[in-house]
């Protein structure tokens, strides 16, 4: 058990604790159940000559494979049960052909018991420059997001939503924010063939609770999906979609937008970083691709972890939000850049000596 940790966690610095070394060996010191939140994106395979060696230069992608997993169930055992373990990972071409390295870390991972979120794409907009004249450019990478449960994990998507417009009223008459007011469903109500003269009564009257909740500003806006008009919102199968048992028996429903606004979605447009530590290290990934996994899955109280973690982005966004965070790396030079980054370290537990990582 690491003391510099336990002394960290019972503290109200979010000066983040740094530690050089070999991530396996490190992480086996940290105590069970002891960090909230994790964001790492590890060397990729046969890319780049990191300082200090490691993980990324194995001889066989197999061994990398199994290198990366032997890490993150590692991080499996010291994350909470109510964590949240965020993965970026690249793909590499050997011998003409795409790998897939990054699908197969994450169903191994799933494999040996980790829960799969989501899938982010993250879309690096305008990529780098590719000179291949038989394949396509590459301008994306996944972003992977994992739990130990399938459920009461921290998730609080309320602090990540899309900002909505505002619905208002105009000459008396309630407007959503993308311009509903109501009146073209009211048409089709009365028009429909389809529903009866009592569902026609309740769906007028739904209707216009629907336009009371805009006004009060309990949704932001709102879609009615009315029987014979359109079709249920993802299959007319009752087998598979409670929509269409509900437009069978109602003849209508309706999907209501919170009043805090759109999740976000799972495709993120994010330029790289081409100038941060770049003399030093060659793959620093953008804050922007931090700030949302540590904003939406680790409490204000929490911790972070980034096993790989470079020059310091993710303790960086960690400490910009007031989350107290944890970071290993192999390569002291990298480290010293993640502090000068996040200012004044007031712990520092640089302990494991080079070539002395059993």
């Amino acid at each position: 058990m690491d003391k510099a940790f336990l002394e960290y966690v019972n503290t109200k610095n979010v000066s983040p604790l740094f530690y050089v070394g070999d991530a396996l060996a490190t992480l086996k010191l940290f105590p069970d159940d002891s960090i909230d939140c994790c964001i790492t994106s590890p060397p990729y395979w046969k890319k780049r000559q990191y300082a200090n060696g490691g993980i990324g230069m194995e001889a066989d992608y197999n061994e990398y494979i199994g290198n990366l997993v032997s890490v993150f169930m590692e991080v499996y055992r010291v994350l909470k049960p109510s964590g949240s373990f965020w993965l970026n990972l690249g793909d590499t071409y050997y011998q003409k052909s795409l790998l897939n390295i990054p699908w197969r870390v994450s169903i191994s991972l799933t494999d040996k018991g980790w829960i799969l979120r989501n899938t982010i794409i993250w879309n690096k907009v305008k990529g780098g420059l590719d000179n291949t004249k038989d394949r396509l450019r590459n301008v994306y990478e996944p972003l992977f997001h994992f739990v130990k449960r399938d459920k009461n994990y921290y998730y609080d998507i309320d602090s990540v939503r899309n900002a909505p417009k505002s619905a208002k009223v105009v000459n008396g008459a309630v407007v959503s924010a993308t311009g509903v007011t109501g009146v073209r469903y009211k048409r089709k109500i009365e028009l429909s063939t389809a529903l009866t003269d009592e569902q026609k009564q309740d769906a007028c009257q739904a209707l216009n609770d629907i336009l009371r909740q805009v006004e009060r500003g309990e949704i932001s806006d709102f879609r009615m999906i009315i029987k014979g008009a359109q079709r249920a919102t993802h299959s007319d199968s009752e087998m598979v979609s409670g929509r269409a048992r509900e437009l069978r028996e109602k003849g209508f429903y309706f999907l209501k937008y919170h009043p805090k606004g759109s999740k976000p979605g799972d495709i993120w447009d994010i330029i790289p970083e081409d100038t941060q530590g770049r003399t030093s290290h060659f793959a620093p990934y953008p804050s922007d691709l931090c700030r949302t996994p540590v904003i939406l899955t680790c409490p204000p109280e929490g911790i972070v972890l980034d096993p790989f973690v470079g020059t310091g982005t993710s303790c960086f966004v960690a400490m910009q939000y007031n989350r107290k965070s944890v970071g290993i790396d192999i390569a002291d030079e990298y480290i010293s850049i993640a502090k000068r980054r996040c200012g004044e370290v007031v712990y520092n537990a640089s302990f494991l000596e080079r070539g002395n990582y059993g």
